[in-house]
Parts: structure tokens; sequence; C-alpha cells
């Protein structure tokens, strides 16, 4: 097949460079446009990039001699060059919101990584294999961007990516609560130990707005479609501590819940989770694990270093699994950051914007 034309917007961060290293290879999409700062317009990808490459995997040779375009200066001429571009861009919250919506009404989709328009009641904001169904609130997005192929669709917080996807399937047993500890790694903050030597042997308890989007975003995941938005589900409560830790990558989550009646099975719950599969899985997107949830029985599992690349790091890994003396049930939960819950997250979600008809080729 054809492939899909991909601009990267914001080419040269941590999540950005992500994203070269997924669409390079991929089977459906080919990144034709590197975006960035002005500062680093006019210059060559590995120019632009110098020592800053942060992934394990050597930068792709398709990408290293192409010259990186001005985000914000060229953004109708690279609108004019792609059937769709992601963003990653480190700007303030209302610039993000200003650049996406401009490309939107450029006719170009934008398939973002940013928080920006994850509120924005007419935005979806998808985990493919909870809430596929949100992407039909585009027509009403292009509707009021008075756009035809036009819109913006964004992947939710990475924190969320470990422990939503482990209560999802329970929901359907009355979830009346849940508190949750993240364990988040240094990536996250589009950092490494060279950059960040403060990292090494600590751990702060603090990062900024995480809890906030830990309790909040999961309501709109959970959410409806109702007229021309989506409106949030008021339920179950969630509570939430983040915590940076020295990890380079992965995202652990500490999860107590609590049932509104009688609580399911331990046997039932692991049944639940192994069974458990979402549009990804049925449409066989490329990036979907073949199993989105995997339970491990040992005691010390999962762990951050052995387990975050499951399945090209799109699994989720869950273990621990017991009785609370206070909730119902406790567990553990993994992911990884930068692919589940970033970048690989959103090029999941730009398969499935694809195999629905929401983006086309020009």
């Amino acid at each position: 097949m054809e492939k899909f034309k991909v601009g990267i917007i914001g080419a040269t961060g941590m999540v950005g460079q992500r994203f070269v290293l997924l669409t390079a290879n991929h089977p459906w999409f080919t990144p034709v446009v590197l975006a960035a700062s002005a500062h680093s317009a006019g210059k060559s990808y590995k120019e632009a990039i110098g020592s800053r490459w942060h992934m394990a995997d050597p930068m792709p040779e398709t990408v290293a001699d192409m010259q990186v375009m001005d985000a914000e200066a060229d953004a109708e001429k690279i609108a004019s060059m792609v059937d769709f571009v992601f963003c990653a861009v480190n700007m303030k919250k209302d610039e993000i919101k200003a650049l996406e919506e401009r490309y939107a009404k450029l006719e170009c989709p934008v398939v973002s990584n940013n928080s920006a328009h994850r509120g924005t009641p007419d935005v979806p904001m998808v985990v493919p294999e909870i809430n596929a169904d949100h992407i039909r609130i585009i027509d009403a997005q292009r509707k009021r961007l008075g756009t035809k192929r036009g819109f913006i669709a964004v992947k939710s917080n990475c924190s969320l990516q470990s422990y939503v996807p482990a209560l999802h399937p329970l929901m359907k047993y009355g979830i009346d609560r849940a508190l949750v500890c993240t364990y988040q790694a240094i990536s996250g903050a589009g950092k490494t130990f060279e950059t960040w030597p403060e990292m090494i042997d600590n751990v702060i308890p603090y990062i900024g707005g995480e809890e906030e989007k830990s309790e909040q975003e999961p309501m709109k995941l959970w959410g409806k479609i109702e007229g021309d938005v989506i409106v949030n589900a008021q339920e179950p409560s969630i509570t939430a501590q983040c915590l940076r830790v020295p990890c380079s990558d992965g995202h652990m989550a500490a999860c107590f819940v609590k049932f509104k009646g009688e609580a399911p099975s331990i046997e039932t719950i692991k049944a639940d989770w192994a069974s458990f599969a979402g549009r990804a899985q049925e449409l066989e997107l490329p990036s979907a694990p073949k199993q989105f949830l995997h339970y491990f029985e040992e005691a010390d599992r999962p762990q951050t270093k052995l387990d975050r690349n499951l399945e090209n790091g799109m699994a989720v890994s869950i273990g621990r699994l017991r009785p609370d003396t206070q909730y119902d049930y406790k567990f553990v939960c993994l992911s990884h950051n930068t692919l589940r819950g970033a970048a690989g997250g959103a090029v999941l979600l730009a398969e499935l914007l694809c195999a629905e008809g929401y983006i086309t080729k020009k």
C-alpha cells in the first residue's frame, strides 16, 4: 500500500525522537517532514539534534539529512506536504492550543501527544482499547472548526496508561473508588540521567500537574458522547499521588480498588484481564499488542527493567493482585511511558483513525 505521509512537529524533543523511530519503519506511515522551533529550522535533523539523541536505537539514516522546518512559520507549507501530523512540542499551553488548531484549520489532521486540548469537549482523548468510539466526536469538531479534513485528536497522560487499562475491564462490576500511587520514570520529564544527575539515588515526591491529570483524565476516557461534546463520567472516584523515581523508562502504579457491591473473585479478575481486547486488537492495528494486559503470577513482578518492553512496549503488565484491609483489592501495574504512554500510544491512535477512515490520503 502507498504509505501515509507524516509530519512530526516537535521532532527534536524526546517524544519527537520516539515518533521518528516509530514512523521510520512503519508499515503504514513514512515521515516526510520534521519540524521544530525556529532555532532548529534550516539545519539537518542530525545537526539540530547534535549530542541530544536520547534513544537506545540509532537515528534512522532516512531522516538524518532531512532539513528541519519551522513548525510555526512553515505551517502552511508543512500542511500541504503531509496527510497528517504528530505533535509533541514544548510550548506554553495556550500556544500549543493555537498551533494545533492552526494545523487543523489548514485541513491537516493533528494527532497530539500534548495535554493542551485534552479538556476540549469535542476533542477525542483516546486509548484505542478503551474508548475507540470517541473518535465519532470528530464530526462535531470539524463542524465547529469549519474543516473537511482537519481535526485534533489526543492521547491521554502517560501516567494513566498503567492503571486505567487494568481498571477498565472491572468497571462492569461497579467500581466505587480507586487509590493510585504512581512511580514515574525520568524520561516522562524529557530527561536522562546524563541531563538530570540530581535524580540518581533520589526520589522526588512531586510532578507538577500530574496528580490532577491522573484523577481527572480517566473521567473523560470513561465519558460518553452527548450531542456535540464528550461528557465526562462522574465515577469512580480516583485519588492519586505521583512520584518521580530513578528509572530511565517505565511508569509503575500501585492501585487499590473498592467495589460498590460484592467484589468479583481474584480468579474472575485475572480471567477478565487475560481475555480483554479492544478495537485495536479487533482491527489488528500494526502497533497493537496481541494481548493488551499481561498478569504475572510471580510475587516480584512486574519489574520496570524486565517488563517495560513487553510487546514492543505497548502492553500493560499487572501483578500482585491480593485482598486489601481497607479496599477490596490491591495490585501493581506497569507501562512503558514513552511507548504506550506517549509516542507509541499516539501512533496507535493514528492507526485507528486511518483504519476508521478519519484520516485519508490526499
